[in-house]
């Protein structure tokens, strides 16, 4: 199961799919890492070399990718939680603002004030 994806909200018959489907890609994933076990020589800058296993060096720079990717959105995220708080706040006030206007006019008029509405 993916962290962060609740399976909890579907139906059994989506979640048998959704386990399949799971099964299924990571069997590809792990048949691709068998076929691709050769090693290969990565240069570096000052004739440095690495000669690592060819699925080794995918999967560092998927990560590395997945990081930076992550690292990337990080500022945006957090000015949006940022922005999502504050609306919360302004959103509180103006209720609690239209619960007291709501009791206030569900108060009924006192008399004078109904005097002097109309000009007695």
């Amino acid at each position: 199961m993916l962290v962060g994806f609740p399976l909890a909200h579907l139906p059994a018959h989506m979640k048998i799919i959704f386990r399949l489907f799971a099964i299924g890609l990571f069997l590809v994933f792990f048949g691709f890492a068998l076929k691709n076990t050769d090693e290969v020589v990565l240069y570096f800058f000052w004739n440095a070399t690495a000669k690592t296993p060819l699925i080794l060096l995918l999967l560092t720079f998927f990560i590395a990718g997945a990081v930076l990717g992550v690292l990337a959105m990080t500022g945006t995220v957090l000015r949006y939680r940022r922005t999502m708080i504050r609306q919360k706040k302004e959103n509180e006030q103006q209720q609690k603002a239209a619960e007291m206007l709501a009791r206030v006019r569900a108060q009924p008029p006192m008399p004078d004030a109904v005097m002097e509405r109309i000009g007695l």
